[in-house]
């Protein structure tokens, strides 16, 4: 039996850890998906409008932890660190891997006009930083004129977190024709792929999520 590859989920909150586990479940289950959460990263992260050094160090830590433990390749499912992310990835030896990379690929696929709608609000500086640094990046392929509007839906990430998924997938829902002008609309977090149906109900407009295209990612990164 050939052995699975181990790749380690670092989570900043719970509500992230069954999308994703769901997305490699279908679509690449011969990997070892191993959860790493530290729920105390989104509430420090709430607390500070910058990623301070500490938390810096924090990623660098947790990601030798996660080598340590046989980490063939690391994706980090919370959208509000990724300059911790990135230093993470230049100490290690192994693939660390962003959340919304291969979205914003898709994306700007689909047009200039990219709307976003978001569950949690201090992840959004970054998530816009991102997205406009892979914009550039990605002039040459067609999509250095692409443009974000986003969206804080207000109530769904604390509906979530009480367990009320349905309510969580409403209110994403309900800000979703807000966006309908848009080429696409990504929803920006891991946790908020759930909202998928509920979102696509409400607009014609293709709805984009992290979690599928973040394993495929992955996958290519280490030719699993």
């Amino acid at each position: 039996m050939s052995k699975k590859p181990r790749i380690v989920l670092l989570h900043g909150t719970p509500v992230a850890i069954e999308p994703i586990q769901r997305a490699f479940a279908t679509r690449w289950p011969e990997a070892e998906a191993v959860d790493l959460l530290d729920s105390s990263l989104s509430i420090d992260r709430a607390k500070d409008h910058d990623l301070t050094p500490r938390m810096f160090e924090r990623f660098v830590e947790l990601g030798g932890y996660a080598h340590r433990i046989g980490a063939e390749a690391i994706l980090v499912t919370c959208s509000a660190f990724g300059p911790a992310i990135e230093r993470m990835a230049r100490e290690l030896p192994v693939p660390v891997l962003k959340p919304n990379e291969a979205m914003f690929r898709e994306a700007i696929g689909r047009g200039q006009r990219i709307g976003m709608l978001a569950t949690f609000a201090p992840s959004v500086l970054t998530m816009t930083e991102e997205f406009e640094q892979f914009v550039a990046e990605a002039g040459g392929e067609g999509g250095g004129g692409a443009t974000l509007e986003t969206i804080v839906v207000e109530g769904a990430m604390d509906a979530l977190r009480k367990g009320d998924a349905d309510r969580h997938n409403a209110l994403i829902a309900a800000r979703a024709p807000e966006l309908a002008h848009c080429d696409a609309i990504m929803l920006a977090h891991f946790s908020t792929s759930r909202a998928l149906a509920s979102v696509t109900a409400a607009v014609k407009t293709p709805v984009l999520t992290a979690p599928d295209a973040a394993v495929d990612r992955i996958r290519a990164a280490i030719g699993g």
